[in-house]
């Protein structure tokens, strides 16, 4: 195998792979990636065998074909390092030469016989959508799912689709973000009957994938997997097994406490208001009366915050707690001037509306 690389555009498709590629594993031949060498293109695959992503790289010129597995960290490193625009890479007999202009690595490999399958694309798309619409609606949910939880469902994110749009719902059990995205083409219907959860890990590595106007991903349903195709790449999935809870039992649909609110000037109370709570005391008070909103936060050992805002409310007063956190991570990616927020009773969730399709429910906290 004898082929010549783009330095970046080599450097770009390793860095996506070394996401996928586990660092610490029993099976050494998991912290490689497979390059394989055609006559005209090279393809790259790494997989942890829930998660497989094949690149195809652009810019190269195939002398001869062949393929190689090499570990992935070090092959990124040395990539990353060099300081030329071409590198030559050559294999032979489980050794992989990387050579530039003032530099010569040899890294040894893995035998490609005992490298799993990574599955490919082929055939027609169940669902297509637009990468840009995509991406920009994980980053309103993806914050959402839960970090470490036994409930395995909400450790990713559900898939649904509602007619011509695709629903992604994430949650930790204390918030909730659900966003709608609207598909390239109404699915058939079968399709439509699916709900699948995609764990957080291949949800962000869609966020990853080089985003170019107009692009679009294609996916694929295969019982208990998805395939996604855009671009030079594929990612294959495992989905997440469980049922995802009812979200739509607790989305609040009787609240008469409602309000329009500038969210970078909230995000900048929030954030002020938060400066002097504590571990102990770490929520934060909204106080709702006539005219008034303000955000208040204490700590017994450090001493108090308090931020007022004039708003356009005239009906009952209410003080309800949340985490600061919360509501500054759902303000960081609303893409609005604007978002309206509803209220009920201080035990109530409290309902955050950005436009038309991004809706967040936040559990409060009782600052006692």
């Amino acid at each position: 195998m004898k082929v010549n690389f783009s330095r970046s555009a080599l450097a770009e498709a390793l860095a996506l792979l070394t996401s996928v590629v586990p660092s610490r594993t029993p099976k050494p031949v998991l912290r490689c990636v497979l390059i394989a060498a055609g006559k005209k293109e090279v393809q790259i695959s790494g997989t942890d065998l829930e998660v497989g992503l094949t690149c195809t790289v652009s810019g190269v010129q195939v002398e001869q074909p062949g393929e190689v597995v090499v570990e992935a960290d070090k092959l990124a490193a040395i990539v990353r390092e060099s300081a030329e625009d071409v590198l030559l890479l050559e294999a032979s007999e489980g050794a992989c030469e990387l050579v530039g202009a003032d530099s010569h690595f040899t890294i040894y490999g893995q035998d490609a016989k005992q490298f799993p399958q990574v599955p490919t694309f082929q055939g027609e798309p169940d669902i297509t959508v637009g990468l840009e619409e995509l991406q920009a609606g994980i980053e309103q949910c993806l914050f959402a799912t839960a970090k470490e939880s036994s409930r395995y469902a909400i450790n990713g994110v559900l898939w649904e689709i509602k007619g011509k749009k695709l629903l992604l719902v994430a949650t930790d059990g204390r918030r909730l973000a659900r966003c709608r995205v609207g598909l390239a083409a109404t699915p058939d219907e079968a399709t439509a009957q699916h709900k699948i959860i995609i764990p957080a890990k291949t949800m962000a590595l869609l966020e990853k994938i080089g985003s170019h106007d107009k692009e679009k991903v294609a996916l694929k349903l295969l019982d208990n997997k998805i395939l996604v195709s855009c671009a030079n790449v594929v990612i294959s999935s495992n989905l997440v097994e469980g049922n995802f809870p009812k979200y739509e039992d607790i989305v609040p649909a009787d609240y008469d406490k409602k309000l329009k609110l500038s969210c970078s000037a909230v995000l900048s109370a929030v954030r002020r208001a938060a400066l002097l709570t504590s571990e102990e005391s770490k929520g934060i008070r909204l106080s709702l009366s006539e005219g008034s909103l303000v955000f208040s936060g204490r700590a017994p050992e450090t001493g108090a915050a308090e931020v007022k805002m004039a708003v356009d409310y005239a009906g009952e007063p209410i003080d309800i707690g949340f985490n600061p956190q919360f509501l500054i991570e759902a303000l960081r990616v609303m893409r609005t001037p604007e978002f309206e927020i509803e209220v009920g009773q201080p035990d109530r969730p409290g309902l955050m509306r950005s436009g038309a399709d991004l809706l967040y429910v936040l559990m409060p906290i009782n600052l006692g």
